[in-house]
């Protein structure tokens, strides 16, 4: 049995996503997010740092997958995720697991079959590949889970 980690990075919002895989079967294991913009930017990190943390000693994932930063129109907005996003790869870094990273056009394209596909349908394939309710996850919790389903559709299956 293998538990995959999927992260979503965000200054403002960081999804997770919990995915088990026994006997070629994948199976849901739980998912999150933590609001952010309440806090300063440095808070910020801090708390993806340590909830990231919390969550590889709580759930032992073997897998950490995050989405890959890319660039945006707004310099300032790319820097930030970036930000976001190493400090939740330091976090898993630390406790010794082992990292992937995948664009979200590979991402979507994995999971819809096309490389564009808006979040609404990521979440909508989400929860029919794990048997679960719409309401059951939010946006940023069905792309942490993307991005952990896309390695086990890689790597895995």
């Amino acid at each position: 049995m293998t538990i995959i980690l999927g992260v979503d990075p965000g200054s403002k919002i960081t999804g997770y996503g919990l995915i088990k895989n026994y006997h070629n079967k994948i199976t849901y294991v739980s998912s999150t997010s933590i609001i952010l913009n309440k806090y300063i930017f440095n808070e910020r990190l801090k708390n993806i740092y340590s909830y990231t943390k919390n969550i590889i000693s709580e759930f032992n994932p073997k897998i950490f997958v995050i989405e890959k930063v890319f660039f945006y129109k707004n310099a300032s907005s790319a820097l930030k995720l970036g930000q976001a996003s190493c400090a939740a790869i330091l976090a898993a870094i630390n406790l010794n697991i082992l990292i992937f990273e995948y664009t979200a056009s590979k991402i979507k394209k994995i999971i819809s079959g096309n490389g564009r596909s808006k979040k609404l349908k990521i979440k909508n394939r989400i929860c029919k590949i794990l048997d679960l309710s719409h309401n059951d996850i939010n946006i940023d919790e069905s792309d942490a889970l993307a991005a952990a389903i896309t390695h086990y559709f890689i790597y895995i299956k």
